[in-house]
C-alpha cells in the first residue's frame, strides 16, 4: 500500500478531532437551540441524540477511514467504486463551506481589532451591515471591502502555510497550540460571563426545564440536528482525519472522547452566552427572551452591545471572544481544507504542496464573492442550503448507502470490535440502521416542505435558486464529474485490509 501520513500521537488525533467539531457554529448556535426547545428539558434529547446518532455516526466514520486509508473519495472507492461519487460530493460540500467560513474567521479576527476601541459604537447592527461589510441589495456584488478582504488574506495565509507542514508538523502541531489557547480564553470568558449583574437571571432562563416541549417531535429533531451538524459529520472530515491514524488505534473510544468533548465546549458556551445575555437584559430592563439572538447576529451584533455596556475589562472581555472565534474557526477550517486537499493527493498522485496550491488556492479566490459588499446575502443563502440540502442529505445517503446498500455495517463492526476497547453490539447497528437514517430522512421532509412553502428568510425566488438550489445541487453533480475521472495508476483501489502502513 503507498505511503501515509499519520499523527503523531493518539492525542495529537483527538485533538485535531476536536478541533474540528469545536467551530463557530457551537458557541453561536447550540445555546439559541437549546433555549428554543426547553431549556434545561432539552439535555436529555440532546444526549440521547449524542448516544444514538453522533457518536454511532463518528464510530463509522473514523472506522470507514482508519480501515481503507484514503480521503473520503479514496475510501468508498476501496468500499465500492460505485460509489466513489459520494466521497467527491461531500468534498464538494467541504470545498462550498470553505469558502464562506473563512469569511467568517476573517469578520471575527476584524472584530478582535474593534474590540479594543469598541470601534462598533452606540449602534452595532447598523455598524455591521453599514459600516463594516456595507451589504448591497441580495443578488448584486458590488465592490470588494477592504476590511474583510484584508483579514480574509491573513486567514488564508494562516491556513494553508500550516496545511503546507503536512499532517503532524501542520495539522496536529497547530492544534497543539490552538486548541489549549482556545479553551483558556473560553473559561475566561465564560468566568467573568457568571460574574456580571444579571447572570443568573441569563442562566436560569438557559437551564429552567419547559417539560411541556419534551414530547413535541420538533425538539427531538432539533437535538439531532444540533448533534449532527455540530461534529463535522457527512462532509468528508472526520473518514480524511481517521485515515491518518496508526493501524492499531482504539476507534470507538476516540469517538467518545470526541463526542464528549463536543459537548462540553457546547455547553460552556451556554453558559457563558446567556450569563452575558442576563447581563445585556438587566442592563436593559428587559427579560431575557427578548434579547436572545442566534447566527451571525449573536456574534456580531448582540455581543458587542454587550462588550459595550460591561462595566470593567470590557476591551479585554470582547478581544477574548472574538480571538476564541478566530481559533475556534481556523482548527475547522484547516480540516474542512484538509477533506479536499487529500481528495486531491490520492486521485492524481500529485505532491502535497502542489494539492494545497490547487485545492486551497482555489477555494481562496472563490471566498472573494463573499468579500464583496453583497456578500453577506451569498453567505446567507450558501450556508443555508449546503448544509439543509448538502451536509443532511448526505449524511442521510451515506448512511442508506454504508448500511442498506453496500452492507458494510458488520465488516466495520468487526475491524472496530478488533482494536476498540468499547466493543460494538447490536444497539450500533440498530442506530445507524433505523434511528439515525429515519431522522434524517423526517428532517429532509421536513426542510423541503418548509423551503417549498416560503422562500428562506424572504429572500426573491431568483437568488435563491442560483445562490442557495444551485450550489447544493451542483455539489452532487461534482461528484460524479469526479468519479469520472481516472485514477492515477500509482493509487491502490483494491487494499488487502491486513497489509501494514508504511510510516
Amino acid at each position: 500500500m503507498e505511503n501515509r501520513p499519520q499523527w503523531g500521537t493518539r492525542a495529537g488525533f483527538i485533538l485535531a478531532a476536536v478541533g474540528s467539531a469545536v467551530g463557530l457554529g457551537n458557541i453561536w448556535r447550540f445555546p439559541t437551540v437549546a433555549y428554543d426547545n426547553g431549556g434545561g428539558a432539552f439535555f436529555i434529547p440532546y444526549l440521547f441524540a449524542l448516544l444514538t446518532a453522533g457518536i454511532p455516526l463518528l464510530i463509522m466514520e473514523f472506522t470507514i477511514g482508519q480501515k481503507y486509508r484514503g480521503s473520503a473519495p479514496l475510501s468508498y472507492a476501496r468500499m465500492n467504486k460505485k460509489y466513489e461519487w459520494l466521497g467527491w460530493w461531500q468534498v464538494a460540500i467541504s470545498f462550498v463551506i470553505a469558502t464562506y467560513y473563512a469569511v467568517i474567521i476573517a469578520w471575527a479576527m476584524s472584530y478582535a481589532l474593534f474590540s479594543l476601541n469598541l470601534k462598533w459604537g452606540d449602534d452595532p447592527t447598523s455598524f455591521l451591515v453599514g459600516e463594516y461589510l456595507q451589504v448591497a441589495n441580495p443578488g448584486e456584488f458590488g465592490g470588494m471591502v477592504p476590511g474583510v478582504l484584508i483579514p480574509l488574506i491573513i486567514v488564508w495565509v494562516i491556513t494553508l502555510g500550516i496545511l503546507f507542514k503536512g499532517v503532524k508538523k501542520g495539522i496536529e502541531a497547530a492544534n497543539r497550540i490552538f486548541i489549549p489557547a482556545l479553551i483558556i480564553l473560553f473559561l475566561f470568558i465564560v468566568v467573568r460571563a457568571i460574574t456580571l449583574d444579571g447572570a443568573a437571571a441569563g442562566l436560569e432562563a438557559f437551564f429552567t426545564p419547559d417539560w411541556s416541549q419534551i414530547a413535541s417531535p420538533t425538539v427531538w429533531v432539533a437535538a439531532y440536528g444540533q448533534i449532527f451538524f455540530s461534529l463535522s459529520i457527512a462532509f468528508a472530515i472526520m473518514i480524511t482525519y481517521s485515515s491518518y491514524l496508526p493501524r492499531k488505534t482504539d476507534i470507538t473510544n476516540n469517538a467518545f472522547i470526541t463526542g464528549f468533548a463536543n459537548s462540553s465546549v457546547e455547553l460552556l458556551a451556554g453558559i457563558g452566552v446567556f450569563a452575558a445575555l442576563g447581563f445585556m437584559a438587566a442592563q436593559s430592563g428587559v427579560d431575557v427572551s427578548e434579547v436572545v439572538s442566534s447566527g451571525v447576529g449573536l456574534a456580531f451584533m448582540v455581543f458587542p452591545q454587550i462588550i459595550s455596556e460591561m462595566p470593567a475589562l470590557s476591551g479585554a472581555f470582547g478581544a477574548a471572544f472574538f480571538i476564541c472565534l478566530t481559533l475556534a474557526g481556523l482548527t475547522s477550517l484547516m480540516s474542512i481544507v484538509e477533506t479536499f486537499v487529500a481528495g486531491i493527493e490520492d486521485k492524481f498522485k500529485v505532491s502535497r504542496t502542489k494539492a494545497v496550491l490547487v485545492g486551497g488556492g482555489l477555494a481562496a479566490l472563490v471566498s472573494l464573492v463573499f468579500a464583496t459588499r453583497g456578500g453577506l446575502n451569498f453567505l446567507d443563502a450558501a450556508d443555508y442550503f449546503i448544509n439543509n440540502f448538502g451536509v443532511a442529505l448526505a449524511g442521510l445517503v451515506e448512511v442508506i448507502i454504508v448500511v442498506w446498500v453496500m452492507r458494510e455495517l458488520s465488516n466495520l463492526q468487526k475491524h472496530a470490535n478488533s482494536m476498540s476497547d468499547i466493543q460494538l453490539g447490536g444497539w450500533w447497528k440498530l442506530c445507524l440502521g433505523f434511528i439515525t437514517p429515519i431522522v434524517l430522512g423526517y428532517m429532509m421532509i421536513q426542510n423541503i416542505y418548509t423551503n417549498i412553502k416560503e422562500n428562506y428568510e424572504g429572500y426573491p425566488t431568483g437568488f435563491l435558486i442560483w445562490s442557495g438550489w444551485a450550489v447544493a445541487v451542483l455539489a452532487i453533480i461534482l461528484g460524479f464529474v469526479f468519479m469520472a475521472l481516472k485514477w492515477n495508476k500509482g493509487t491502490e483501489l483494491d487494499v488487502p485490509e491486513n497489509k501494514e502502513v508504511s510510516q
